[in-house]
Parts: structure tokens; sequence; C-alpha cells
């Protein structure tokens, strides 16, 4: 599906997505990544739903945002409840969904000005 923006000149957008890939600004991913309005984070992470780790949360908890857009991939999943505990008391939303929801999410948010990070795995 391909995604139209307003005016958003030097934001980080999603242009596209499929089953296997995402566009940002008509660049094509097909491997885990976190994106920021004004940023990528492609090293973030290898995992997985299932062998998603603490580090890899308190990343996300470190980003300075207040909501956080995980895409699980193809369907919803949900990590586990002990790696999503943290966010709350940090004042930071998590919101679990599937991968093309965070994209259309995402990109209404940094339209918006929000302080907004997709962090994205891929099945």
């Amino acid at each position: 599906m391909k995604l139209h923006t307003s005016n958003t000149a030097g934001l980080n957008l999603f242009t596209a997505y499929g089953d296997d890939y995402v566009a940002v600004n008509h660049e094509k991913h097909e491997k885990n990544l976190i994106v920021l309005p004004e940023k990528l984070v492609s090293d973030w992470s290898t995992a997985n739903i299932e062998t998603l780790s603490e580090t890899d949360m308190q990343t996300l908890l470190a980003l300075g945002v207040e909501v956080v857009l995980l895409g699980t991939g193809k369907r919803l999943r949900f990590p586990a409840a002990t790696l999503m505990r943290p966010f709350a008391p940090a004042g930071i939303g998590l919101e679990i969904m599937d991968l093309q929801a965070a994209c259309r999410t995402y990109n209404i948010l940094a339209s918006e000005g929000r302080k907004v990070a997709a962090a994205l795995l891929f099945d």
C-alpha cells in the first residue's frame, strides 16, 4: 500500500509498506528498526516477539518520546508483561499493534508534532 503525506518536510515518515518491508521517505527497510521523526535506528535489535529482551525495551525507554508504537510483524502479538511494565511508571505510552497499523499511526502522530517512535519487528 502506498501512503501519501501532507506538508511534513524534514520528518521521517512511512511512504509505503508491505508484508515484509516498510519504506521510510521512499527508502526500503526489511529488518527491525526504530523510526523517529528526526532519525532512524537500524541496528536496534535482531529479536522477534518471542526473543525480545529487557535490553531491547530499555533502548525504547531511553528514546525520550511520549509514546512507542511496537509493530509486531504481520499480526498483533504481545511481548511478555514484564517487558511492558516499566513504560507506565516512566510516563511513556506503549502501544502494541501489527506492523502496518504502527506505520499508519506513527505517520499521524509524527505529522501532529508528537514525540513518537515506531519500533518495528519483522517476521
